[in-house]
């Protein structure tokens, strides 16, 4: 979110940062996109463009996979997250983190503090 909305704390950073993205291979989910594109719908015609053409570039880069939401992955995300109501992790958080285990990940592109909490890396802080 923070690469198209230029009032975001952390966007210069990550513009930064995305201009070496093409160098490492990123794991993502079906949900995340989900929530990346949930999170511009009502932020005006032009973010919304602008997010629907960076998340179809995502989906077609070779540096990219992403995995798909399966009825599996969404009940191991619903798991996490009823494991931990102590906590606010989203649903999608859950879903990543199970993911990251699952794919032997441990750093995350993110400053979301719910995936330090679970052990992750977390790479803008």
């Amino acid at each position: 979110m923070a690469l198209l909305y230029a009032r975001d704390q952390w966007h210069q950073r990550v513009v930064e940062f995305s201009e070496s993205l093409d160098s490492y291979h990123i794991f993502t989910t079906d949900a995340v996109f989900i929530e990346y594109l949930t999170a511009f719908s009502a932020r005006g015609q032009h973010l919304r463009q602008q997010a629907v053409a960076s998340a179809r570039h995502f989906l077609h880069a070779s540096f990219v996979t992403i995995i798909p939401q399966t009825r599996d992955l969404l009940l191991e995300g619903i798991a996490l997250y009823e494991n931990h109501p102590n906590k606010e992790y989203s649903l999608t958080d859950c879903i990543s983190m199970h993911v990251m285990r699952h794919e032997g990940i441990s750093e995350v592109l993110t400053n979301d503090h719910h995936f330090r909490q679970e052990g992750f890396r977390v790479l803008f802080e």
